[in-house]
């Protein structure tokens, strides 16, 4: 059987696999906590600290929970995008309790392809194995 921080390493993994502009790709709890990371390797330079990785996590949980009390009129999340002058986050919900944050290199123009065409899928398929 494998534990949840092999499989939260594997699903992570995946996930930066599936396209070479993703640069930084994070799994957090309900509160932000950072359970597993990790970085794009080649020619990768990390903008933040891990200290500063997780205090920015856990303020984009924050931001997200107070997104849900319109949930009910405008519909669940799919996912939320910033635009920064260095690259560009998003945060995606898995479940409850789990989120998916990733970075993606600024001058990528089709990040909405990558995330509804791949990044979702996979976490469908992660949902599935971890429900089924």
């Amino acid at each position: 059987m494998v534990s949840n921080n092999e499989f939260h390493s594997l699903f992570i993994e995946n996930i930066i696999n599936c396209n070479q502009s993703l640069r930084w790709v994070a799994i957090t709890d309900q509160d932000g906590i950072i359970l597993n990371e990790q970085n794009r390797e080649e020619g990768f330079e990390s903008l933040l600290t891990k200290e500063e990785n997780q205090e920015s996590a856990i303020n984009t949980i924050i931001r997200q929970k107070t997104r849900t009390k319109f949930e009910p009129k405008i519909g669940k999340l799919t996912y939320a995008f910033g635009r920064y002058e260095n690259f560009s986050r998003f945060i995606i919900p898995i479940s409850e309790n789990y989120y998916l944050i990733l970075t993606i290199e600024f001058k990528e123009k089709h990040f909405d392809k990558i995330i509804i065409e791949k990044i979702l899928p996979l976490i469908k398929e992660m949902k599935e194995s971890l429900e089924g």
